[in-house]
């Protein structure tokens, strides 16, 4: 049952990463007052599985100076990073819970930069290159203050189980606690996933899409894949950590649309940031602000223990 509850979890976010990427492209046709996709099927519908198929159909091309093994088999292990991370949902029934779902998803996330530098250090061209370094370098810092910003949280539940913040949620949820929190973490999650206003890693005007320029066909269907997949898992984390984490209420699904429509909003309404205001953002504002958070939640409870 574990294995069967896990694979159709799989198939679900697959199906959601396609519906996912159709409406991106029909909220920023309206944001851009044009029309999306609508002439495959009704509305539009049956367009990502038109354009997945068109994907895995087409001619796989290589560089002839690539290194070829890695160069096929980053994409894979991308995909199958976050198909790891998402054994993080949580379920009441015990599919994968385990006490220590925070740390595993810290490590998974740590992991998933080599992804990135692999898979353009592999293709051997100038462009992927230095996109790929950028992404490296960007992902490295934010992986800091987001995860001081996990530790905050923790001293709130006092443990590393996803379903603690169920139980600690019940009344209030920690949003109302810490809005500044939440969108420190809201912005390290586009910085994470390599998103507008963050997306460096893709900066097409300067690297001609960065680190995935040199991929076609399923090798670039599984890094798109790999990187819807890690924004519905940061979206749903996001809802655990700060929106109630209810998971038997339609609420808790319908946060985690919300957050997938901002992720989407970000991208249609904000232009890219500079490369050093980037870098300031988390070491100059996002790191400071979370040691003063663990400082005044510390106290807080030192406080309570002493009454």
């Amino acid at each position: 049952m574990v294995y069967i509850s896990y694979i159709l979890l799989i198939i679900c976010v697959l199906i959601s990463v396609a519906f996912v990427t159709l409406l991106e492209r029909k909220i920023l046709g309206y944001i851009q007052l044009r029309k999306g996709p609508n002439k495959v099927g009704l509305m539009g519908l049956l367009q990502p599985f038109s354009d997945g198929i068109k994907l895995f159909f087409k001619e796989q091309t290589y560089p002839y100076m690539s290194n070829y093994i890695m160069y096929f088999t980053v994409p894979i292990f991308m995909l199958v990073l976050s198909m790891f991370m998402w054994a993080l949902f949580p379920y009441m029934i015990n599919v994968y819970s385990f006490n220590l779902g925070i740390l595993f998803f810290m490590c998974c996330s740590g992991m998933g930069v080599y992804g990135v530098m692999l898979s353009g250090w592999s293709s051997n061209s100038n462009y992927a290159l230095l996109g790929s370094l950028r992404a490296v370098a960007q992902t490295i810092s934010y992986e800091v203050s987001m995860s001081l910003l996990l530790v905050n949280l923790l001293f709130l539940v006092w443990g590393f189980n996803l379903m603690n913040f169920m139980v600690y949620q019940m009344y209030i949820w920690f949003i109302f606690m810490s809005i500044p929190l939440f969108l420190c973490w809201f912005s390290s999650c586009l910085a994470e996933t390599n998103r507008s206003p963050f997306d460096f890693a893709e900066g097409e005007s300067e690297l001609v899409s960065g680190f995935n320029i040199e991929y076609s066909s399923g090798g670039f269907a599984y890094i798109f894949l790999a990187e819807y997949m890690n924004i519905i898992l940061m979206s749903m984390i996001t809802v655990v950590l700060f929106m109630g984490c209810d998971i038997y209420s339609i609420l808790f699904y319908l946060s985690v649309t919300l957050l997938v429509f901002c992720f989407i909003w970000v991208r249609g309404t904000l232009p890219r940031f500079r490369y050093d205001k980037l870098m300031y953002l988390t070491w100059k504002v996002f790191l400071p602000m979370s040691l003063n958070y663990i400082l005044f939640f510390s106290g807080v409870l030192v406080y309570m223990l002493i009454l």
